[in-house]
């Protein structure tokens, strides 16, 4: 597995410090990293196995990784229960809801109709379609608008939102690009890539200049 660099420099950039998570097969092991850390990104990557969510493959999905998929459930479910920050990008959002008790579509182009082109072909930095967000949601108190042009590199989505988490954004084709928690815990996930746009997008920078300061108040 790689990550992105973009990611931990924007942690950075905010006075964060980065730590990159292996692969720990010991439930043991997970708790003790969780009391370590202040918080956690779940970031991009590949498709969320749909047996996690008590479905068959369709045609449509992609690859999967089922040791990423066992770490990042169970760490998202530990993380919720202790009330540690939580923030998702892109696989992010469905991991969460998935581990959360929601599903996905497996494949946006062959489930949905009159969907918008959600794997841009323009630079990772370009934004190229509008979302439409909640005034009454932690998104809208960081990004300070109702409307945001966001990059889209995806072709799976959120289905059923987990009893837990509410639907903060939108895509003008009424897909899913954002959840929050319903309680009084920190879970922000964002089916876009702020840390693609957060160079050139200042506005993106705030997701994780917010992320990191709930991180500062759990240390």
């Amino acid at each position: 597995m790689k990550l992105n660099m973009n990611y931990y420099q924007a942690v950075e950039e905010t006075g964060g410090l980065p730590i990159l998570v292996p692969i720990l097969r010991e439930r043991e092991n997970l708790f003790r990293l969780v009391d370590l850390l202040d918080g956690m990104i779940f970031s991009g990557g590949v498709d969320v196995d749909p047996y996690h969510y008590n479905e068959e493959p369709h045609p449509g999905l992609g690859q999967i990784t089922p040791e990423r998929d066992e770490l990042e459930i169970t760490l998202c479910r530990i993380l919720y229960e202790k009330k540690k920050p939580i923030f998702g990008i892109c696989r992010g959002i469905q991991l969460i809801n998935v581990a959360l008790g929601g599903t996905l579509y497996q494949d946006i182009k062959t489930q949905l109709s009159n969907a918008l082109k959600h794997q841009q072909e323009a630079p990772a930095h370009s934004p190229t379609h509008e979302v439409l967000i909640e005034k009454d949601s932690l998104l809208f108190s960081i990004l300070k608008s109702e409307r945001l042009r966001v990059n889209s590199f995806h072709h799976q989505a959120v289905k059923d939102v987990a009893a837990t988490l509410r639907v903060v954004a939108r895509a003008k084709d009424g897909i899913i690009e954002a959840l929050e928690s319903r309680n009084d815990r920190f879970v922000l996930a964002v089916q876009w890539h702020p840390e693609r746009m957060f160079k050139r997008h200042r506005e993106h920078f705030e997701l994780f200049r917010r992320f990191v300061e709930e991180c500062a108040k759990k240390g």
